[in-house]
């Protein structure tokens, strides 16, 4: 897991120069003050002010601070040293109050001894779970931060995006829902920007909803929902188009595949 771990370390190390310049994050509009999150995190999640909420695998940090922006207290965790900094840089210039560690996700209980009125994961691609080789490990970690009364809450790319072919621009189907094996890409750029990384090549491991739900009531969550959409927050494919509510949606002529999902988790008071 450790060799995963760190390959895909230092991918995300070489990403962070080239997602802050990038269009795609568009930093100089997130300094104006644009707010980066969108729709469903903003109904599902409620009203945060005043709350503490842990923000894992946060990236360099701009969900984590537009979460700040709308008064959470905010902790943020990412294992990219590069994207910390990057982080704490935003954070101090734009006089946002939040608090940035870096971390592997599994190692995090040795390094933060606080808990959450909210555990929000999501990454700002809504790529989070192909990034775990141990979900259920990684659930627990998430869980142990959960105050008795808070709640847990995840936004991702649903699992059946794994099985989709991305040269195609409508969805079609390649690979199985339930192969849980390593799946080792190198790539040119990243889903952001065109720019060659020197570390190209990341380690995406397939999770099915079965496996993410189960792992979620055996880390003592209690399910109070799983959400499905059939749209995405970035052009996943080809043939979708960006809609006024700021996602990526396929021609309505187009069968619906889920290409989103959400779960909301709390943990008894």
């Amino acid at each position: 897991m450790q060799e995963h771990i760190d390959t895909n370390r230092a991918y995300w190390d070489d990403a962070v120069p080239a997602h802050v310049a990038s269009a795609f994050y568009d930093v100089a509009s997130f300094k104006a003050g644009r707010n980066t999150l969108l729709p469903v995190e903003l109904t599902e999640v409620g009203d945060v002010a005043g709350k503490t909420m842990l923000h894992v695998q946060c990236h360099f940090g701009m969900d984590t601070l537009s979460w700040a922006r709308l008064g959470a207290r905010v902790t943020g965790v990412d294992f990219s040293a590069p994207a910390i900094a990057q982080a704490r840089a935003l954070a101090a210039e734009l006089d946002i109050k939040a608090h940035f560690i870096e971390s592997n996700i599994y190692e995090l209980p040795a390094k933060l001894d606080e808990r959450f009125d909210i555990v929000f994961i999501v990454f700002a691609s809504y790529g989070v779970t192909v990034w775990l080789p141990d979900f259920a490990a990684w659930t627990k970690v998430a869980a142990h931060f959960v105050k008795p009364g808070g709640f847990f809450y995840l936004l991702d790319g649903h699992p059946v995006m794994g099985m989709l072919d991305f040269d195609q621009a409508l969805p079609a189907f390649k690979g199985s829902y339930f192969d849980r094996a390593p799946q080792v890409w190198q790539g040119e750029g990243t889903y952001a920007t065109a720019e060659k990384l020197e570390h190209n090549t990341t380690v995406e491991f397939q999770h099915t909803v079965g496996d993410i739900v189960t792992a979620l009531a055996d880390a003592g969550l209690s399910i109070e929902y799983v959400h499905e959409f059939p749209f995405a927050a970035w052009a996943a494919l080809k043939g979708m188009t960006k809609g006024v509510d700021g996602y990526f949606h396929f021609p309505p002529d187009v069968p619906q595949v889920p290409m989103m999902m959400s779960i909301k988790a709390s943990k008894p008071a």
